[in-house]
């Protein structure tokens, strides 16, 4: 298989593990990434990981605002590949650059399928308190994450997971996969399996909005809120009319509090919800470093002193 041609599209810390075994294992001629973004508190114009990634593994890349561009089509339609390999790029392909590789495209996707397709399977799987996920190669069609299992692996949910610790292993865990998976499928020895339609769920783009945390909900699904949305796009509470990140927390039972009422348990803040209340192990204020809720609540007096 020396000589097959592959190119890869992704943009995001989840794609690099699958960027560098195929690296190591096959012939990568050319990398698709989204365009550079501005990011930080400077809003300085960053590139992708992958970007940074292909560059120092000198591979060409391409950032094409949307793939559909010509110029775009027709840098992929002179790369010749053989395989189009995808993981988290962050686009829809179309029609005709599905079929523009021989053996098609090859998605690997963090869930384990039908289970979560969509642009955040991670956050889902900790949002809905999922015992385990997984990853899912598959082989692309027109739809969003519809097209037939080449190949899964299942990893068990930890309890302390949060969406970037259990990013990274399903990163690996999905390289590895692929790395398993494609002499089988490239020697036609893997029939690529239908998903159950009747099995599927759908885990949606997340907003910035969604992080709120609402105290109508109980304490058990705002930690797991918390787990889920760390690092993005954050949990947060309102506190002195600005936003302050909950990074990590529990629940309890003991504490007599209403809802979205403040309170202290054992040093830390803690705040009422309908069933229960949330201990806020690690918080971050705003324009701050990330702190212990002691911390915090140390420089945080007037705590107590309403709701929120």
């Amino acid at each position: 298989m020396e000589a097959l041609r592959i190119v890869f599209m992704g943009s995001p810390e989840f794609a690099l593990p699958t960027l560098r075994e195929l690296a190591a294992h096959y012939s990568v001629v050319g990398v698709v990434t989204q365009p550079d973004r501005p990011a930080g508190r400077g809003q300085k114009l960053t590139p992708p990981p992958v970007k940074v990634l292909a560059q120092s593994l000198g591979l060409p890349v391409i950032q094409p605002e949307r793939l559909r561009q010509p110029e775009a089509l027709a840098q992929l339609q002179a790369w010749q590949p053989d395989l189009i390999v995808v993981a988290a790029f962050g686009q829809i392909l179309r029609q005709n650059v599905l079929e523009l590789p021989p053996y098609g495209c090859v998605n690997v996707h963090a869930s384990l399928l039908p289970r979560w397709r969509g642009a955040a399977p991670i956050q889902a799987a900790l949002l809905h308190g999922d015992a385990e996920t997984g990853v899912t190669i598959m082989k692309m069609d027109a739809g969003v994450d519809t097209g037939p299992i080449l190949s899964q692996r299942r990893e068990p949910i930890r309890e302390d997971d949060n969406a970037e610790t259990l990013s990274q292993r399903l990163a690996e865990l999905g390289a590895q996969l692929l790395i398993e998976t494609l002499p089988d499928y490239l020697a036609g020895r893997l029939v690529p399996q239908p998903q159950d339609e009747r099995m599927a769920t759908y885990a949606p783009m997340l907003k910035k909005e969604d992080g709120r945390l609402d105290w109508q909900q109980p304490a058990e699904v705002l930690v797991r809120k918390v787990r889920a949305f760390t690092p993005w796009p954050g949990a947060f509470l309102e506190f002195r009319g600005a936003p302050l990140k909950v990074l990590r927390a529990h629940k309890v039972d003991t504490l007599a509090l209403q809802p979205g009422q403040r309170g202290v348990l054992e040093g830390r803040p803690a705040i009422g919800t309908v069933a229960g209340s949330l201990v806020l192990d690690e918080v971050q204020p705003a324009g701050k470093r990330s702190m212990a809720g002691a911390d915090f609540l140390r420089g945080a007096r007037d705590w107590t002193n309403g709701e929120t």
